[in-house]
């Protein structure tokens, strides 16, 4: 099982309740969830057609039905919750939460990157610090050097926080 994120996936749905929804095909325009592969794992939302309950997480894509299992919820109108969807259409569709993005910040150039665990025992860093970066408070940094920041490039480690090179 792959997490699998493709572009322009987008089906509907009419399921009710909290369990796997079944996707009713393609919406005019996009490709179906089929992209992701069966059995593979993709972050997903769900919005009902006036959007005032959705739900975004990580689901598991079937073929036989098909269908898209809500395996886990990351965030939701019903305050983190599986939502309780009711009777009428909702969309389906393939999302890149913002709880799990890494982005810079346009105007300051700073990195931001979700919290990541190495399921092999390795965890890799590059060698050199290219773009502005902020340890931000409740968190600590480490690298294995030798590390080079490069020119014009600042980290900025938040008080009380610390940045540990070995």
């Amino acid at each position: 099982m792959a997490l699998a994120v493709y572009d322009r996936v987008q089906e509907t749905t009419t399921t009710t309740g909290t369990g796997s929804v079944t996707l009713l095909g393609a919406v005019t325009g996009f490709q179906s969830f089929a992209a992701v592969g069966n059995g593979n794992t993709t972050y997903y939302c769900i919005a009902d057609q006036g959007g005032a309950n959705w739900e975004v997480g990580v689901g598991t894509y079937s073929t036989s039905g098909p269908t898209l299992a809500r395996t886990t919820v990351l965030s939701s109108s019903n305050s983190g919750s599986p939502v309780n969807f009711t009777a009428g259409t909702k969309t389906v569709f393939v999302t890149y939460p913002a709880g799990r993005s890494v982005y810079q910040d346009a105007s300051t150039g700073t990195v931001y990157a979700p919290a990541f665990n190495a399921s092999n025992g390795l965890l890799l860093n590059g060698t050199t610090v290219s773009a502005n970066y902020t340890i931000p408070a409740g968190s600590n940094a480490m690298s294995v050097g030798p590390i080079t920041v490069a020119s014009g490039v600042v980290v900025t480690v938040t008080a009380g926080q610390r940045w540990v090179v070995l």
